[in-house]
């Protein structure tokens, strides 16, 4: 063996551990949340959305801000889901739309509903933009109102989202904890059975992701994302004039923020928001590779995490783990991957050398498939608990697809480093398409919340 190969196998074995550390780490530690909470895996495995003010405690008065550039196809839907809050506005952040969005918008809202207009040239600024201009409006609603700052909460969502039906209910009391400054549900994908591609995501978003979440509620560090967002206004209004930063991954970047400012960062198993899935593989990779750079150029906050001294050294720990994840394990990987299916086919001989009779084969097999294949095994266990509707067939092939779909991560993650390297910055937006079905009407909502 040559001292290259020593050294790319060692390398090989250092990416494996770690990840395969951080992995069982917040995956059990997301079962034992569960647990602890006496909860069970497929906890919402049958949620519906649209409704969600059902038995809302109405402790906290929300806005809900709704950032949108050209949603015509969606907007109305998911403006009506949130009439009938009894506490709650929905701003709608029209950011230089050039097509009906705003008079949907306004259409399908109630008494409750502002459309906030951007016009040029403050318009198409970026999301991170659009939620600042908005954030100011909530200030001066809130002091025009006399509404108490330390019960206000500010709710983040996607033209496309629906909370699920009494999210609020479970929502609001977690942040009866003066500590708590964010929290993040979980996602599903709603047009699932349209094709492979939005099985795919479902099964990520659904599965190991959202019981990771759960896991990171021990070190107080849940990511945020840009769809199902909750912070507290005083968190959000100590910061600054600007609490969401022009990332192209805005949401990480104010979870870093508020775990900065000493703020714990929670998630609720007990709700949910529903979301399109993109249905192009070409769509999906601009999508990706957009997260993968976003969440790359990120870890330039490693310094700050480590010299906070509002920061435990375990949550530290935690958002430097996960923050480096591209550059430790994707990267490599999709390198190392390929060096290891050399070596094995190489080495076939060798490896298989143990082997005097068909018993002897089988079990080898076996044990170098669970040795393989274990994270691959827990997915698929965790997502048919998840959502029971789905057979262990299906199941089965989602989970191996991890094969294949593992090169859509390796090509988001080269192509994100190689848009740092140049230095572009700009992005595409996920374009959505027209859904049939509307959210149940405004008195259904009410009816059910009596």
């Amino acid at each position: 063996m040559t001292v290259v190969t020593m050294v790319i196998n060692v390398l090989a074995a250092l990416v494996i551990t770690l990840s395969l550390v951080y992995f069982l780490w917040v995956t059990f530690a997301g079962f034992h949340e569960l647990r602890r909470r006496r909860l069970t895996v497929g906890v919402q495995g049958d949620a519906t959305y649209g409704r969600p003010f059902v038995d809302e405690p109405a402790t906290f008065d929300t806005y809900v801000l709704i950032p949108c550039l050209n949603e015509e196809a969606v907007i109305g839907a998911t403006v009506a889901a949130l009439n009938g809050g009894r506490r709650n506005t929905t701003i709608v952040v029209d950011d230089g739309s050039d097509d009906r969005t705003a008079a949907i918008a306004e259409d399908a809202g109630d008494s409750s509903t502002i459309v906030h207009r951007r016009t040029a040239p403050h318009a198409r600024q970026g999301k991170g933009e659009a939620l600042n201009d908005a954030f100011q409006l909530v200030r001066k609603l809130v002091a025009e109102r006399g509404q108490d700052p330390s019960r206000v909460l500010v709710v983040v969502m996607d033209a496309d989202g629906r909370l699920s039906d009494g999210a609020f209910r479970e929502i609001l009391p977690v942040f009866e904890d003066p500590e708590v400054g964010g929290l993040q549900v979980a996602v599903r994908i709603r047009n699932r059975e349209t094709n492979f591609l939005t099985r795919f995501q479902d099964f990520q978003f659904w599965s190991l992701a959202a019981l990771a979440q759960y896991g990171r509620r021990k070190t107080g560090t849940v990511s945020l994302g840009g769809n199902g967002q909750v912070t507290r206004f005083t968190a959000l209004d100590r910061i600054g004039d600007k609490p969401w930063s022009s990332s192209l991954t805005e949401d990480l970047d104010l979870a870093i923020t508020l775990a900065q400012e000493g703020w714990a960062l929670e998630t609720v198993p007990t709700a949910s928001v529903d979301q399109q899935g993109v249905t192009e593989l070409r769509r999906l990779f601009v999508q990706r590779r957009r997260w993968y750079q976003g969440h790359m150029m990120t870890t330039k906050r490693l310094g700050e995490i480590w010299s906070n001294p509002r920061l435990t050294n375990v949550r530290a720990l935690e958002l430097s783990a996960y923050l480096l994840v591209p550059w430790l394990f994707d990267l490599p990987w999709s390198l190392l991957w390929h060096w290891n299916i050399v070596q094995t086919l190489l080495r076939l001989d060798a490896i298989f050398a143990y082997v005097d009779g068909f018993l002897s084969l089988c079990i080898g097999l076996l044990v170098g498939y669970v040795l393989a294949f274990g994270p691959t095994i827990l997915s698929v266990v965790v997502f048919l608990r998840r959502d029971r509707r789905h057979s262990l067939i299906s199941a089965l092939v989602l989970g191996h697809s991890f094969l294949v779909m593992n090169y859509l991560a390796f090509a988001c993650a080269w192509g994100a480093l190689w848009r740092i390297i140049t230095g572009k910055r700009g992005w595409d937006k996920t374009k959505r398409v027209a859904e049939g079905a509307a959210p149940p009407a405004l008195e259904a909502q009410e009816a059910a919340s009596s």
